[in-house]
């Protein structure tokens, strides 16, 4: 009787370790760091630090270069660290004291959707979009051509893609093109020479002869200045694209979904 005694505490004794064992182990993995990749403590919402700004997220809609939402996007939100928030903050004071508004299109972009870019593009038959994006071009060479990319400087979190909008027209200021436009339609130097903002009217890098006007080159020189005035490098090959200079996170490139925070 003494001995099943014994045996009988022992048993309860295990199952008490093992189950106050597996509720430390959960607590252990609930409190345990997000990885770098999956941390967006050092984000806000775009809107909180720039009121003013006017969001037409694409990748949350239909109306971009794949034809449907884009994976991690689960809100029609805008997210930029801090750092970036605040020097966007800077170029839309700037921007509205000549009478505009910023107007973005995309700022920071989850991995998984720079993931989900790849698997439309390797779907070569896939070209619902086509007619808007890139009628020129045969969706085969996106690789090749870099117009996808397995890495995004959006996902470190410090770049925005944006127009200006014109408060007087209440229109978005004519750029000659749309955002995400794959082609030499879309460059900077196309139809002029961004370093000296001299309109050239050259359009012969353009596959379908296309061309911009002067002040077509100029409104996009306009985006291009009040920018870089606030600390934004220019993409040689996008209009809309600029990236902090001095961003905070180089070398990580994040993956948390886009929602409120």
């Amino acid at each position: 009787m003494k001995k099943s005694y014994l045996y009988l505490l022992a048993t309860i004794a295990i199952i008490v370790g093992l189950t106050y064992a597996g509720v430390r182990g959960m607590d252990c993995l609930k409190n345990r760091p997000a990885s770098p990749e999956e941390d967006s403590s050092q984000f806000v919402e775009l809107t909180d630090v720039v009121p003013d700004a006017i969001l037409e997220i694409r990748y949350f809609s239909t109306y971009n270069f794949v034809g449907t939402r884009i994976d991690g996007y689960l809100e029609p939100t805008a997210l930029l660290t801090r750092v970036a928030a605040d020097s966007l903050k800077a170029a839309s004071d700037d921007a509205k004291a000549l009478g505009y508004r910023l107007k973005i299109y995309d700022a920071y972009r989850p991995q998984r959707a720079v993931d989900h870019f790849w698997r439309w593009a390797e779907n070569v038959p896939d070209t619902l979009m086509r007619q808007y994006f890139y009628p020129d071009l045969d969706k085969s060479v996106l690789f090749e051509r870099e117009y996808i990319c397995a890495k995004s400087g959006h996902t470190r979190g410090s770049t925005v893609d944006l127009t200006l909008f014109d408060m007087q027209t209440e229109k978005e200021l004519d750029m000659g093109g749309t955002f995400d436009w794959f082609g030499p339609e879309s460059h900077p130097d196309f139809c002029g020479n961004p370093e000296t903002q001299e309109f050239t009217g050259d359009g012969s890098k353009s596959p379908a002869g296309r061309s911009i006007t002067n002040e077509q080159f100029c409104n996009r020189m306009l985006l291009r200045e009040v920018m870089m005035r606030h600390g934004f490098k220019p993409f040689p090959t996008e209009w809309w694209h600029f990236t902090l200079a001095d961003e905070p996170f180089p070398d990580t490139y994040f993956n948390f979904p886009v929602r409120q925070l």
